[in-house]
């Protein structure tokens, strides 16, 4: 139980400290937002492959790979509210464009409600510390493009850091969510717990190719980006060797 609060605290700090982040940056230079961008999507797309979706299929558990389908289908769908704020879109900076901050953070609560639900005692410690370890890196810069996009239209900092607080405890909740699940079910939950967690394998895998096959805006994979990618997946190789 401790454990759980430790990464409760750690996923809702994360994402509070990283989206206030933006107001000590340039707010035109997205350079690091990129770049923090081509890491999450590597890693993630690294601990997808070589962490969990072994977890998944080893278990036997039939029709899994139609609940990864499903994942990035689920994706798609909530992409038509949040356009893409998930890896780090913020197309909508255009003069007079306005888009409802409070649908933004609805579709993003629902992207990170879902992402907590496998973080559960079903699973290993290894697996649910891996969830927390993508999900934060993950959270990194979509809390910063989200921050971005709330001043974009208007909200006043306390606003938008309130907003920003209601999505830290998304995941927190997705997990608590499925924990009780857990504790009032009599019987054995597995094959509910794998469904669940290859819906978010599906999702991440939709985010993580989103945002590696984006290329700069001279349609050119530029070095730079190339080597944040390796050094993600990398780092992914290595947590999955622990």
């Amino acid at each position: 139980m401790l454990t759980l609060l430790v990464l409760y605290l750690l996923l809702i700090l994360t994402v509070f400290a990283s989206g206030s982040f933006i107001f000590f940056i340039r707010s035109d230079d997205q350079r690091v937002l990129k770049l923090l961008l081509a890491f999450s999507g590597a890693f993630l797309i690294g601990i997808s492959f070589l962490k969990l979706v072994p977890e998944v299929f080893c278990s036997q558990t039939k029709y899994v790979g139609l609940f990864v389908m499903l994942g990035f289908l689920i994706q798609l769908v909530l992409e038509l509210i949040t356009e893409g704020a998930e890896h780090g879109h913020n197309h909508n900076h255009k003069e007079g464009e306005k888009v409802s901050p409070f649908l933004l953070l609805t579709g993003l609560c629902i992207h990170s409600f879902l992402e907590g639900m496998p973080i559960v005692g079903a699973f290993a410690t290894g697996i649910q510390h891996t969830l927390v370890i993508g999900i934060v890196i993950h959270n990194i810069p979509i809390s910063l493009t989200l921050m971005s996009l709330f001043l974009h239209y208007g909200l006043s900092k306390r606003r938008a850091l309130f907003f920003l607080l209601i999505f830290s405890l998304m995941t927190p909740l997705g997990s608590m969510f499925s924990n009780i699940i857990q504790l009032l079910s009599i019987n054995s939950l597995s094959i509910y717990f794998n469904y669940i967690l290859a819906i978010v394998i599906g999702i991440f895998l939709h985010v993580s190719t989103s945002i590696l096959f984006e290329t700069e805006e001279n349609h050119r994979y530029n070095f730079q980006k190339f080597l944040t990618v390796c050094i993600g997946i990398l780092v992914a190789f290595g947590l999955s060797l622990i």
